[in-house]
């Protein structure tokens, strides 16, 4: 079975969910907003709060954007792609003090690199590297990410089920520790978004890459009704952006978590995860006491003499069903069969009533 850490948390199909806080740009270009969140985040249940490195200039074209326009959630931004990208960018001074809140707040420091030179300039703070969906056919970060030998986190948004496969099996041609998520990228808030989730695209991973990678989920709607979903098909990283208030102005905001809906879907993702158990059934010691109560047992319903035979019409199933009762489902093995010894009316029938 696949089994690593992030920092002290073991990943594995049988670990409890890892939960990553996207702070991103929700900071709003304050450093002092940044470590906020983390407070925030790391109370709410969080194990790391992750956020993006890069710089305006090494991650959009200026040029580019304004030949195209701005299209799908970018067209309600009121400046340019690139200043957005700008002011959302992490100035690298920060890093340090980010690193300094997480330890103090006992959560993981995690962030995505979009930068090549942020790839070895992070390397010594990281314990896992995320790798954003907007990379998975940068095949030079990917496969520089990959050696670094640290667990590596795909979102697959965007992207056709062979980008998916040939991303993975590149990172997995160099490591072994990686966690593939489902992701729908679309940033606009819409209800009509959760038909494009597509959680059973999780099954498809795990049949393709059986157990070599560990399954998650990056997500971008609103609430958790993904979140539990993609834990029963066998998530076990969520990666869901973070705020304070939704309403603040800001690219990444309105599809975010808050402190309280974070803690809602911590709270119910962990019951969850006690519910799905280890996939084989059984008989379970809660419910031991309710065979007795709940299940028929075999009576007799008048008064049987030794040496008699047993017949179908000497009988009654009824509650309860006490142990050592025979069960109904098998009576036609004992039919015919003579008895050991005298039997009042409405005493259970057991094997060792009969002559066998």
């Amino acid at each position: 079975m696949l089994k690593f850490k992030i920092n002290k948390s073991i990943i594995s199909n049988n670990s409890k969910t890892y939960f990553i806080a996207d702070i991103a740009a929700n900071h709003d270009g304050k450093l002092s907003r940044a470590k906020k969140l983390i407070r925030l985040c790391a109370k709410a249940g969080a194990n790391a709060a992750k956020f993006q490195h890069f710089k305006a200039e090494t991650i959009v074209l200026d040029e580019g954007f304004k030949k195209i326009g701005k299209l799908d959630h970018q067209a309600k931004w009121k400046e340019s792609v690139f200043n957005v990208y700008k002011k959302a960018s992490i100035n690298p001074k920060w890093t340090k003090e980010l690193i300094k809140e997480c330890k103090k707040n006992k959560i993981d420091f995690l962030t995505a690199p979009y930068d090549l030179n942020y790839v070895d300039e992070l390397d010594r703070y990281l314990p896992a590297y995320k790798i954003g969906s907007g990379d998975i056919t940068w095949k030079e970060i990917l496969i520089k990410i990959a050696k670094k030998l640290k667990p590596v986190i795909l979102a697959s948004g965007a992207s056709t089920i062979k980008e998916t496969i040939d991303a993975t099996r590149l990172l997995l041609k160099y490591n072994k520790k990686i966690v593939l998520m489902q992701c729908n990228t679309n940033y606009t808030n819409s209800g009509d978004n959760y038909n494009y989730i597509n959680l059973l695209a999780l099954k498809q991973f795990k049949e393709i890459f059986k157990n070599k990678v560990i399954l998650g989920l990056s997500d971008h709607t609103a609430g958790h009704a993904s979140v539990l979903g993609s834990i029963a098909l066998g998530a076990r990283v969520i990666e869901k952006h973070f705020t304070d208030k939704n309403e603040r102005i800001g690219p990444d905001h309105k599809f975010s978590m808050n402190p309280n809906t974070w803690k809602e879907m911590i709270k119910a993702s962990r019951e969850l995860e006690k519910c799905l158990g280890n996939g084989k059934k059984k008989l379970e010691k809660n419910e031991k006491l309710s065979v007795v109560v709940q299940r028929r047992g075999v009576w007799a319903n008048k008064d049987l003499k030794k040496n008699n035979k047993l017949f179908l019409k000497d009988l009654k199933f009824l509650r309860p069903c006490p142990k050592g009762s025979i069960s109904p489902f098998e009576i036609k093995n004992y039919i015919g069969k003579k008895l050991k010894v005298n039997i009042k009316k409405n005493s259970i029938i057991s094997k060792s009533c009969l002559n066998l």
